[in-house]
């Protein structure tokens, strides 16, 4: 398995969640999808996407970057670096993060199906 495959997987991510393409999102993430937000908050598939849908968040700029990869048979752990520009509900969310993605491979291709963010340094701007 060439980890190239997973690293572009992220590359498109990270593309489309700056487009706010939930179309493309959806074809990313696997059924089962879970989010660990930075402040400990967990969203479904459903919820995931649908912050996008009703541009609740918006992102601006998004750069994955650092990445290592490491393929376990049918799943991989790509953990790198997230680092956004972006808002929720028109508060901003700036931050980097150390983020953990957890990919399933099943018959057409990977998809994500877990994400971790970790504050990385300092809190975050929006934490109080």
């Amino acid at each position: 398995m060439d980890p190239a495959e997973i690293t572009e997987l992220g590359k498109r991510w990270a593309a489309a969640e700056v487009a706010g393409d939930t179309d493309a999102l959806g074809g990313m993430i696997a059924d089962g999808f879970r989010l660990v937000g930075p402040l400990g908050f967990v969203l479904d598939r459903g919820q995931w996407l649908g912050r996008c849908q009703s541009g609740a968040l918006a992102t601006q700029r998004l750069d994955w970057r650092d990445v290592e990869v490491r393929v376990h048979g049918d799943t991989a752990i790509a953990i790198g670096v997230h680092d956004q520009e972006a808002t929720h509900q028109g508060n901003r969310v700036d931050g980097t993060f150390r983020a953990t993605h957890v990919l399933v491979r099943g018959g057409d291709g990977w998809r994500i199906a877990g994400m971790h963010l970790s504050p990385m340094g300092a809190p975050p701007a929006f934490a109080r």
